[in-house]
């Protein structure tokens, strides 16, 4: 066989491969995930996971860092002392950091980094974080401001289905603090 005539049967094989690559990575999304893409979108769950950056008209998702939780990046000074009366708690620019009584709390990377994120989790250990407000069901307390006790509310089959469309976002990786309890406050 001639080299040319070998060069375009390893064109044509390389071409093929590529072609059967793209054809399932462009699959459209199951039901399930559009459900889910719908439940994350619609709950909001971007407002606190995705950080925020200053735009032309203020403050705006990082679309960039979709759903990666507080940016380790972003080292927060220690938390200013709430004054008396009605306040609560306050929050970083970024939406991903906030302090209260409870100690300090950074929104989660729910991309499916694999070392950062929900990469090893499974459903199960989704549905039991939320079911228990505990991570995969026997961890750490889940944080302010993340609304677990509303979540418990939905259906098994919807917790399902966003838990599946988180696994079709792009990974990002994002080691996000651990929580600082209150007596801790001023020592990071």
């Amino acid at each position: 066989m001639n080299m040319s005539r070998w060069s375009m049967i390893c064109v044509v094989a390389i071409v093929a491969l590529v072609c059967t690559f793209l054809m399932a990575a462009a699959k459209p999304p199951s039901k399930e995930v559009k459900q889910g893409e719908y439940l994350v979108k619609g709950m909001g769950c971007g407002d606190c996971h995705t950080p925020m950056k200053m735009g032309p008209n203020g403050p705006e998702p990082d679309m960039a860092l979709f759903l990666s939780g507080h940016p380790e990046k972003l080292v927060m000074p220690p938390a200013p002392k709430l004054p008396e009366g009605p306040w609560m708690g306050i929050f970083s620019a970024t939406m991903t950091a906030w302090a209260g009584p409870w100690g300090a709390s950074f929104t989660a990377n729910l991309t499916p980094d694999k070392d950062t994120g929900l990469g090893v989790w499974t459903a199960k250990n989704f549905i039991d974080t939320i079911r228990t407000g505990r991570l995969m069901g026997k961890g750490r307390q889940v944080q302010p401001p993340m609304p677990y006790q509303a979540f418990q509310l939905m259906k098994d089959a919807d917790l399902q289905a966003m838990f599946a469309y988180l696994q079709t976002i792009p990974r990002i990786v994002n080691k996000v603090p651990d929580p600082i309890p209150p007596q801790n406050m001023g020592a990071h």
